[in-house]
């Protein structure tokens, strides 16, 4: 029994292992139609008796303006472009906060946020985070710096409802993302800490503030090479 019982979880663990990477080298060159975030979304509408928003349309990294790239970077991940996939500076100075009872700040990496929007469920739980780790490793490996960049912005929560720099372009600003300028790149990247609660557009002092911010920051990033 026991040795069946360790023959089942060795045959589990090679099908997740096979499975796992064979999306990931999918995922690479395949445009990812929808993640486990806009399902919750959609159910939570649902849920709540409301009409379900979902507004989605992937486009390729070359139509997305480098002020939004700019952007992201400066407000999310300072150090994407030099970083492994987990900024260790980051994480500890988040941890530190976190215990002096400070407003709570994650360390994630644009890389580790893109491998849990894509692969993961929402929640926190050691599990999570350690399958979080796996795939973060993956992407970084088999996709590289400017295909996590491609998928982050065709993915990720920009408004409510609203997924991706295309859809988050024109429902803020009534524009394509190719046209995006530096300020209202800003203002999509200030409010990805909470973007069904704050808004591009039309601010808050505390969103305008961020965008500023956003603004000095992206100043000092030069041509994005990927």
């Amino acid at each position: 029994m026991i040795r069946k019982i360790f023959r089942w979880i060795w045959k589990a663990m090679l099908w997740f292992f096979g499975l796992s990477i064979l999306s990931v080298i999918l995922f690479k060159w395949v445009p990812i139609p929808f993640t486990p975030l806009m399902i919750t979304r959609i159910i939570e509408f649902k849920l709540d008796g409301d009409v379900a928003i979902y507004s989605h349309k992937w486009v390729p990294l070359e139509k997305i303006s480098p002020n939004l790239q700019k952007a992201v970077i400066a407000s999310e991940d300072g150090n994407f472009l030099i970083h492994s996939g987990f900024d260790f500076k980051a994480m500890q100075k988040a941890y530190k906060n976190n215990n002096k009872g400070r407003k709570l700040k994650g360390g994630s990496t644009i890389s580790q946020q893109t491998a849990k929007n894509v692969f993961l469920w929402q929640g926190r739980s050691y599990l999570r985070k350690g399958l979080e780790a796996y795939f973060t490793m993956l992407i970084e490996l088999i996709w590289g710096k400017e295909r996590i960049m491609e998928v982050y912005l065709n993915s990720i929560e920009m408004g409510n409802g609203v997924y991706g720099a295309q859809e988050a372009a024109r429902h803020w600003y009534s524009k394509t993302a190719i046209n995006l300028t530096p300020k209202e790149a800003a203002g999509i990247a200030a409010i990805l800490p909470n973007p069904r609660k704050f808004k591009a557009s039309n601010s808050s002092s505390y969103i305008t503030k961020r965008k500023e911010k956003i603004l000095r920051v992206m100043r000092y990033i030069g041509k994005i090479n990927y």
